[in-house]
């Protein structure tokens, strides 16, 4: 996996290198802006909203309540320390319901730009079909709601388990990894759609390359760090480079 990692790590400078000798910018620049303010809107939106989900959670569990009957100052570090890696859980289930409302919106322009992309990897001469456009679409928006369900259910998991101490203090890391593999898979999956890989077998394909969807989404999120400019770049980066991270991989001998 470690060599899967690798490579996906580099696709990202090879896609911004791919997409500068293509002039593909305005299929970057454009989608990457209206992403951008979803985006800021998304975290404005959860920082409101995080505080109260958690004091009622809390006080639908009754932790309150059990913290003054213990009058324990371990265990009022305990559950604030739990607080936190609470509210990273949170974030990054949050981070996976806007990714897959994204994935959704913008899948007439991610269908459009891996076609694109492809053409140019295969040197053919890309010609438009709305009919190939409607049918990526369509496959895009079944696996983000797949992908979504599977992934709420191993949420609420992890978010069960980060009330445990100790043991609760892994959650972030763990529910960081899944949600950077299903962003990986989606992002992935549009190339094996270029070569008529059926989505259940793109799944069980990516499944066993787990290194190339985990590190596409490492960087993708890493991306973030860089204020405005990573949001913008950000998704498209994510699938054009993800496009040329297969192809040293799908050559290789079985």
């Amino acid at each position: 996996m470690l060599k899967e990692l690798i490579i996906s790590f580099q696709s990202y400078y090879q896609a911004h290198l791919f997409i500068r000798r293509h002039k593909l910018w305005k299929w970057i620049i454009i989608p990457g802006i209206v992403y951008a303010i979803l985006f800021f809107a998304g975290i404005w939106l959860f920082l409101r909203s995080s505080n109260d989900a958690i004091s009622n959670l809390t006080g639908w569990l009754g932790i309150p309540r059990w913290l003054e009957d213990m009058q324990s100052s371990w265990l009022n570090f305990f559950v604030l320390f739990d607080g936190v890696i609470l509210r990273f859980v949170l974030l990054l289930f949050y981070f996976s319901l806007f990714k897959y409302i994204i994935l959704i919106i913008g899948s007439p322009v991610f269908a459009y730009l891996s076609e694109r992309t492809n053409a140019i990897m295969e040197g053919r001469d890309y010609r438009f079909s709305l009919s190939l456009l409607a049918r990526d679409m369509l496959r895009s928006i079944r696996l983000a709601l797949r992908n979504a369900l599977w992934q709420t259910v191993y949420t609420f998991t992890l978010l069960l388990v980060s009330f445990i101490p100790v043991v609760g203090w892994v959650t972030p890391l763990v529910s960081f990894l899944i949600e950077c593999y299903y962003y990986g898979l989606s992002m992935l999956d549009h190339s094996c759609a270029r070569h008529d890989v059926p989505p259940a077998e793109s799944v069980e394909y990516v499944g066993e390359r787990r290194g190339l969807a985990i590190g596409n989404g490492i960087v993708f999120y890493a991306m973030h760090l860089a204020l405005v400019v990573g949001w913008v770049l950000a998704p498209a980066y994510g699938l054009v480079a993800a496009a040329l991270s297969l192809y040293p991989v799908k050559h290789e001998p079985t």
